[in-house]
């Protein structure tokens, strides 16, 4: 499957979610969020330590996820990129987005051998979206 593929999977149905969710409008985290807010994609927030980003439920982690969240954006430093993965897998998400910055070869091998679709040192969700500020 192609990159591209995957990006119209992971696109094509939601709900999603933001691992890495920022309460800081400067953080790329944040902007994720928001750039799903400005689709009116139906999106969750994941930050253990913030109750609502943006005016959305956030989540201290992925197993707290209201069931049949299907993509995940991932804007995590990679150790915890790896550890986002296996909670994944776990709670029945299959398609992820590991942002720049976030993926590692670790991450993405796992996810791979989890049978998870991956995107990964790609196209940033901002671009895609056409985020804007």
């Amino acid at each position: 499957m192609s990159q591209q593929d995957k990006i119209d999977a992971f696109l094509a149905q939601g709900p999603w979610a933001v691992a890495g969710a920022s309460t800081n409008r400067d953080k790329y985290g944040n902007k994720a969020l928001r750039a799903y807010l400005q689709k009116d994609m139906q999106v969750f927030a994941l930050n253990p330590r913030a109750d609502e980003i943006e005016g959305v439920t956030s989540y201290p982690d992925v197993a707290s996820l209201p069931e049949g969240v299907r993509g995940l954006s991932i804007v995590t430093p990679p150790a915890i990129t790896e550890q986002i993965v296996e909670e994944a897998a776990a709670r029945g998400i299959r398609h992820l987005w590991m942002q720049p910055g976030a993926e590692s070869e670790a991450a993405i091998e796992r996810a791979e051998q989890l049978g998870l679709s991956v995107i990964a040192g790609g196209p940033c969700i901002l671009v895609v979206l056409g985020y804007r500020e």
